[in-house]
């Protein structure tokens, strides 16, 4: 068997080039969780972070802005990047619902690409024991 016969049927973007497409770039690398994305690669990083809101709107960050990282069970979590502070309000957000899976370690280490607000139907439809954003709040630092 040939090289590119090989490389044809291995290569997930075959079918793309094959049709003449440009295949999106965060297609088959990110898992989506419900709540957040999360890379699959062991050694992607994500440049930025994505805050989609239940209303359609969106606001992303560059990691390399992200000075500090606080997590409260209480209060969520914080980042605090260059000017703004942002925070993840929900529940679960500390846990590890998924093996060597968890929100706060994949953001500690760029692993996720967005995050994103639950709408209140899904709140409501969430399970107990399920991770769930329900707001963002963007402050401007002092």
């Amino acid at each position: 068997m040939s090289d590119s016969v090989l490389k044809r049927y291995t290569n997930p973007r075959a079918a793309f080039v094959q049709r003449g497409e440009q295949p999106d770039e965060e297609e088959g690398l990110t898992d989506d969780l419900g709540c957040y994305g999360w890379l699959r690669g062991m050694r992607e990083r994500s440049p930025m972070l994505e805050f989609r809101r239940k209303d359609g709107r969106s606001l992303a960050y560059d990691y390399a802005l992200l000075r500090k990282v606080e997590f409260d069970p209480s209060e969520g979590i914080t980042l605090h990047f260059d000017g703004e502070i942002a925070r993840i309000e929900g529940r679960n957000l500390g846990d590890e619902l998924t093996p060597g899976i968890q929100l706060l370690r994949g953001i500690l280490n760029h692993r996720v690409p967005w995050v994103r607000e639950l709408g209140e139907a899904d709140l409501l439809a969430a399970a107990e024991d399920t991770l769930v954003i329900e707001r963002f709040d963007f402050i401007e630092a002092r």
